[in-house]
């Protein structure tokens, strides 16, 4: 198939396509006229891209688990290679929950306070809503 239509079925475009190949996720095979051509293996790399891309990896931390795929494992995350990336981003998710926690706590905090300094005590609240 030609990038064209491996953009349509991946739901990306082909400026992104283009960019994956130069980036070296992407095979660059050419026919005999110069046209781009793909295959099915390719979409299926696609796809694990943009499936990790969609939930928050990196474009070069999809690296690992296009390898893997094109090792002609049957998944992209069967590799160890791929486990340490989801790893290094379960760390990263606990370290960013972490922070978050730590912002939530404050910003009540900041709340109460304002709250009990507002002249004639907290702001009462509507049980209806508004």
């Amino acid at each position: 198939m030609r990038i064209g239509e491996l953009a349509e079925r991946a739901g990306t475009t082909t400026r992104a396509l283009r960019y994956y190949e130069s980036r070296g996720l992407l095979p660059a095979r050419r026919t005999q006229n110069g046209y781009r051509e793909y295959d099915e293996d390719d979409l299926r790399l696609l796809r694990e891209i943009r499936a990790l891309q969609e939930v928050g990896f990196e474009l070069e931390e999809t690296r690992p688990f296009v390898e893997c795929l094109q090792a002609g494992h049957p998944a992209g995350d069967s590799c160890p290679a791929s486990l340490e990336v989801y790893r290094r981003k379960l760390s990263e998710l606990d370290g960013m929950i972490g922070r978050l926690r730590a912002v939530r706590e404050q910003v009540a905090a900041q709340l109460l306070r304002a709250e009990a300094e507002l002249p004639g005590g907290p702001e009462p609240t509507c049980e209806l809503g508004g």
